[in-house]
């Protein structure tokens, strides 16, 4: 085997499941976006054909009032819940890796352990500290005169929000103490000589060097927060707030599993995708840009 072929042959296996279980997908959705299938009888029994849509099913997808507002509603969702937990996720890493903490793997064990809880499951917990009648926290705030129905249409959002934050801010912080733990020691003595106290440190030198840890738990997130569907999806069974469109990939679930539009869930797909590619986009340009400042 010559030193040109060696790498492909070890390399084919991953290749070959990336691209069976990654670019045909996205290729076959892509195609998909632009047919429309015809079913003759109320199963199809009399026939099925399928022709070309055009860009049918993206203006079906677009001119439909509840998927706009679910992206809306995602938008909102990532501005509030993004923030949070990246400012959490920084906080964290930065108090793990002073000097004076102790014990600081228990605590990253600790607040890396809701990431191993699937979403369904984790929703499910929280389901019980959401619902009135067997959330002790709602009992808490009842006996205080607050009567917050977290499982309302205004309230749900949120509650939603709070089950992301508490699952994905430990794994974010593990990102950044990553990053921290590659500053050179050296770096920190020298300006501990310099006079440079904690807070001076982490403003100087560490935030500015956990900034491409950061844009990746930013761009991580943005995703994240475009495919959010485990968490609306189980928490609909109890909260009359959250409909079968609810989150864009709940709308395109919707069309492609109950309403047998694949033509139209396929377009809903792409547009996610696109709309993860371009605010990732925007992110990493604002860093650079930041960067070089």
């Amino acid at each position: 085997m010559s030193k040109k072929t060696a790498p492909w042959v070890l390399m084919a296996p991953f290749l070959i499941l990336f691209v069976a279980t990654f670019v045909v997908p996205i290729i076959i959705a892509i195609q998909q976006s632009f047919l429309k299938v015809t079913r003759r009888g109320l199963l199809g029994e009399d026939g099925v054909s399928t022709s070309f849509a055009g860009l049918d099913n993206y203006v079906t997808a677009l001119s439909n009032p509840n998927f706009i507002a679910s992206i809306g509603r995602m938008l909102l969702f990532g501005v509030v819940q993004v923030t949070v937990m990246i400012v959490a996720s920084i906080v964290l890493a930065l108090l793990l890796e002073s000097a004076s903490a102790r014990w600081p793997w228990l605590f990253r064990t600790a607040y890396f352990l809701p990431y191993g809880i699937p979403g369904v499951i984790a929703t499910i917990l929280w389901s019980f500290l959401y619902i009135p009648g067997l959330s002790p926290i709602v009992d808490l705030l009842g006996l205080v005169g607050l009567n917050i129905d977290f499982l309302g249409p205004n309230m749900v959002l949120w509650s939603i929000a709070n089950i992301v934050t508490w699952t994905y801010t430990g794994y974010n912080m593990l990102i950044i103490i990553a990053q921290l733990k590659a500053i050179p020691g050296d770096v920190y003595e020298a300006a501990r000589i310099d006079g440079a106290g904690p807070l001076r440190i982490a403003r100087s030198i560490q935030l500015p060097l956990i900034r491409p840890a950061v844009v990746l738990t930013v761009i991580f997130s943005i995703i994240g927060t475009l495919q959010l569907f485990a968490e609306p999806q189980v928490l609909a069974t109890v909260s009359p707030g959250i409909d079968k469109e609810y989150t864009p990939n709940l709308s395109a679930y919707t069309y492609a599993f109950l309403y047998n539009d694949i033509g139209v869930a396929s377009a809903m797909a792409v547009i996610i995708a696109l709309a993860a590619f371009i605010l990732s986009a925007i992110a990493l340009s604002l860093s650079n840009r930041g960067g070089r400042r």
